[in-house]
This record gives structure tokens, sequence and C-alpha cells, in this order.
């Protein structure tokens, strides 16, 4: 197949601002190519993919970012920019299209859902979130009632955010195992990942961390300065080791160390991309069971699945990390989660949805 992929208007690809957007799309892109398929990503200036994406070409356009939906209030209504970034991308993908049989767009955002129903072109659109905004509830409702297989998962229970989706397709995620590198010692530091925002939690795992007398290795972009401030100070001294973001190559080598992953969101994941990546590497996951992380974990083979903002209940699990074999997190991965498994999960859903068009 040929496809043109539209990536998020929220950074570059590389910058960490797209959170797992930027993971998914490098690896769908880089099983794409394994698989044969042609595959042009519309992104904005400064993207760069990953080195196993070679094959793949890249198209560069600049614009006004979008703000993200996780940061605006559900009934928020729709802005977009003067010089928008995202009507930028759109447009380019729209004009390379001429030579290609799909776009598949990755942004959740209204525009590019709304055009769905209003060129000719097929747009398919991997929803990366929960039902974080009304209006795009809406509009991906009434696109839906057209062309209901135009829409893809990454877990059943984000799906279920969205009432009207009776049939959902689901197609996981999958990442370039070749990165991840099995560590079987487990004997070290615990560890968090993520942006650092409200949404995702982190001073739920720095209190038990700080119960435990422990200090907490967070990796990530600080997206919120004042919501990081606001719990060092709440927080004892020295308590949290600020790795900030890395690229998975020199994340996965420091992930590894950990004895455990905690996982502690606030709302409810997509999928959970920071917890694949931690058993990839063989490292057990202790999370609050809601959403995508829900799915993953095998409790008390991979990890354990906790009461959702119970920081007793997982305390407690923590304590109990060293009864998980760490390469059950490894052959999960290796069995559910390759780039691989995902690419082809997406090309049965595109080969599906787009005889529709036919």
């Amino acid at each position: 197949m040929r496809l043109i992929l539209i990536s998020t208007p929220i950074g570059f690809l590389g910058s960490g601002r797209g959170g797992g957007v930027e993971l998914t799309l490098n690896s769908l892109v880089a099983g794409l190519v394994e698989l044969g398929h042609s595959v042009i990503v519309v992104a904005p200036l400064e993207s760069k993919l990953s080195s196993n994406c070679n094959g793949a070409e890249l198209s560069i356009v600049g614009g006004q970012e979008q703000k993200s939906w996780q940061h605006q209030d559900y009934d928020s209504q729709i802005k977009i920019p003067r010089n928008s970034l995202l009507v930028a991308m759109v447009e380019k993908a729209i004009s390379l299209s001429k030579n290609a049989d799909l776009i598949l767009n990755f942004s959740y955002d209204w525009l590019p859902i709304w055009m769905t129903l209003n060129i000719d072109i097929p747009i398919f659109h991997l929803i990366s979130m929960a039902n974080e905004s009304g209006a795009i509830n809406d509009v991906i409702s009434n696109v839906y009632s057209n062309f209901p297989n135009n829409f893809a998962f990454h877990s059943k229970v984000q799906a279920s955010d969205y009432s009207f989706i009776k049939k959902p397709n689901i197609v996981g995620n999958g990442f370039e195992l070749n990165n991840y590198k099995y560590q079987s010692l487990g004997g070290g530091p615990l560890g968090w990942v993520g942006r650092v925002a409200p949404e995702k939690g982190l001073e739920d795992a720095v209190q038990v961390a700080n119960q435990l007398g422990e200090k907490l290795n967070v990796w990530g972009i600080i997206e919120n300065k004042n919501y990081a401030s606001a719990i060092e100070e709440k927080s004892s001294s020295n308590s949290i080791s600020w790795r900030g973001f890395l690229e998975t190559s020199h994340l996965q080598k420091e992930l590894g160390q950990c004895r455990a992953l905690i996982n502690t969101p606030k709302w409810n994941e997509a999928y959970g991309n920071v917890v694949v990546e931690a058993l990839a590497c063989g490292v057990p996951v202790i999370s609050y069971k809601r959403g995508g992380p829900s799915e993953i974990i095998k409790h008390g083979e991979t990890g354990f699945l906790v009461k959702p903002d119970d920081k007793e209940d997982l305390l407690f699990h923590i304590r109990k990390i060293k009864f998980i074999e760490r390469k059950n997190c490894r052959k999960w991965v290796e069995e559910n989660a390759s780039h691989l498994i995902f690419a082809n999960k997406v090309i049965n859903w595109l080969e599906m949805a787009i005889k529709e068009y036919k």
C-alpha cells in the first residue's frame, strides 16, 4: 500500500512533546517499511524519524502548534490558530495523496476527522486518546455513522469511552524490540516515566517512594513546571532524581536497571507505551487499574494492577515485586507488542476498511 501519515501537531518528532504518538508513529513506520509498504510522513519542522524508518519519506511543514486536548476543558471550543501547523499538515497530506491509497491520521483533533467526509481520498484515524473533547467526540460520531471502520483504537477500554462505538477496531501498539535490551537483574531503583503533568499522577509515585525511604528516578519532559515544583515542595529532600527526556536508546538502558516501574495515571490512558517499554526491558510494572495498562499488565505475572488512586495498595504491591519473573515481562512483549505485530494489525484494519470505498 501507499500511505500518507499525518503526525501530531503538538511538537516535532523527537521533541518528546507529542507524547506516546511519537513512539507509536516511529514504530508503525518501521514495521510498514519492513513489510514492503510505501510511506510518507507529514510532520512539523525539525522532525526526525528513527533510524529504523529508513525507506520512509519525511515531508515537513511549519506553522503554529495546536494546544493539547489534555490541557483543555471537555467543552472547550475548537480553535485553529493563524498560520496553523495542523492546517498546513492536512493540506500537505492532501496534496501528496494523488499517488497514494489513503491518508492515516495520528492527530487527535477536529479538522482531519471532519475532512473525512469532505474529500475524495480516504482518511483513516488511529485515535490516540480517550474521549477528551465534546467537539471531537461529536465529529467522530458523525463520521462514524457514515464510515464506522475509518477509526481504530489502541485498547478496548479506550474505545469504550466513546459510547457510540459498537464494534471497535483494536490494533494495540508495537515497539522495535531490538531497541530494548532485556536486563535480568532486578535489584535497582524504582522508576517513573511520562510527561510531567497533573494527569500523569507523579505525586502518588513520589509519595510511595518517600514512604519506602527511596529516591524515585523520573524520566520525561517537564511539561508543567509549577506542578513539578509543587511535588518537590511536598516531598522529602532530594527524593526525586530528575532524569529528563531521553531518546529510546538511552532511556531503555537506564530504565532496564530498575526493579519496577510505577505507573500512576489519573486519566484513562489510551494504551500505556511506557508500560510496554519497561516490560520490554524486563522491568515489572505496578500500575493503577485504569485505562490501557489494565489490558496490558498480567496481574501477578508481569506486574500488578492496583486500585486507582490507592497509594496504600500501590505500596503493598511494590513490596511484592520481587516475586515477578522478569523474563515473563519480556516474553509478553515479544508475543503481543512487536512493531511487526502492530504493523500487521494496522494493515489488516486498513485493507478491510478501504473496501468500503470501492
